[in-house]
């Protein structure tokens, strides 16, 4: 199995989006989506595709240091010698199909040149001075051997060494579950639904969870505007995703709102007709320690009327450096 075909086999078994595999290690969708299809060119050289390939192995849980081995494997023999390779060896880190080609190859065909131009302007002065009058440095050197034309040695300019960037760092990120939670209704805790039964959110068990009251309607009867439940994380953390777990029942519109205190949360993620488990980034990375679910629709039930329902809540964060 290829580079690209193993991180999104990888990908799509830990669960991520190419979205959320994004927003953890900082590299463009579109540039995750071309080296899963292994296209390497866009990664600007061997250094930066190894260090993205790294990157990306380390979030979705592949073995990066195999990988890397397989980008560095040496090309295979046979096959046509293309242009460059008739002035540069294969090189045994830049595999076929892998893009980033050879960065420099054009230098030594170039430095060739340049030798076989001093090389011919110095045979001519020589000639020159031979068959004409002497040039002034062949006079000073008549009494003292040699002539001056031949102890000045000409040098191919050499190109300066590129530094290498660094390759890009994963940020390491962390599964949060809520220390507490409570019912929250239009008026806040006074009167969210359930309030009882409120720590069933966090249970992780989906026969035992926290549910809304039921309602004659999907609009909770035209009797008010949604309802929801309180998470508290225990501290403050940057957030890149919240997961929650609902009823095997679609139908759920829902808003995630979040803050730094109870009061004040604004909006960060929405699902529409959700059901079962629902991924949502945050792609504003939020600093928050508050997380309300609130539901502004509601899904059917299996008694006709209409309720939802939540057995686990886990926050995606970044740790602090």
């Amino acid at each position: 199995m290829s580079i690209g075909a193993t991180l999104a086999e990888a990908r799509q078994g830990a669960g991520l989006t190419v979205a959320e595999v994004s927003a953890r290690t900082r590299i463009r969708e579109s540039l995750i989506r071309a080296i899963e299809h292994d296209e390497f060119d866009g990664c600007g050289g061997d250094v930066y595709a190894r260090g993205h390939i790294r990157a990306i192995a380390a979030v979705v849980g592949a073995d990066p240091e195999w990988l890397i081995s397989e980008y560095d494997a040496p090309l295979p023999d046979g096959g046509p010698a293309g242009l460059d390779d008739l002035f540069e060896p294969p090189s045994p880190r830049r595999p076929p199909g892998r893009g980033g080609g050879r960065r420099h190859g054009w230098l030594v065909p170039v430095a060739m040149l340049c030798c076989l131009v001093v090389t011919v302007f110095v045979a001519y002065q020589v000639t020159a001075g031979a068959g004409g009058s002497p040039r002034p440095d062949a006079r000073a050197s008549s009494t003292g051997g040699a002539g001056a034309a031949h102890s000045r040695p000409s040098h191919a300019a050499t190109p300066s060494p590129v530094s290498s960037p660094p390759a890009p760092t994963v940020v390491p990120v962390t599964q949060l579950t809520p220390v507490s939670a409570a019912a929250f209704g239009p008026q806040g805790t006074p009167d969210g639904d359930y309030p009882q039964g409120a720590s069933l959110a966090l249970s992780g068990d989906p026969a035992t969870p926290w549910h809304t009251d039921w309602y004659a309607t999907a609009r909770f009867g035209n009797l008010q505007a949604g309802t929801g439940l309180l998470l508290d994380l225990g501290r403050m953390v940057t957030a890149t995703r919240v997961t929650i777990h609902l009823g095997s029942t679609p139908g759920a519109d829902l808003q995630v709102r979040a803050g730094t205190t109870p009061n004040g949360l604004s909006v960060v993620a929405k699902a529409s007709d959700a059901g079962g488990v629902v991924r949502l980034p945050l792609v504003s990375h939020p600093h928050l320690r508050y997380v309300l679910i609130w539901f502004t629709l509601l899904p059917p039930d299996s008694a006709g009327t209409y309720q939802a329902d939540i057995s686990g809540v886990t926050v995606t964060a970044l740790l602090p450096p």
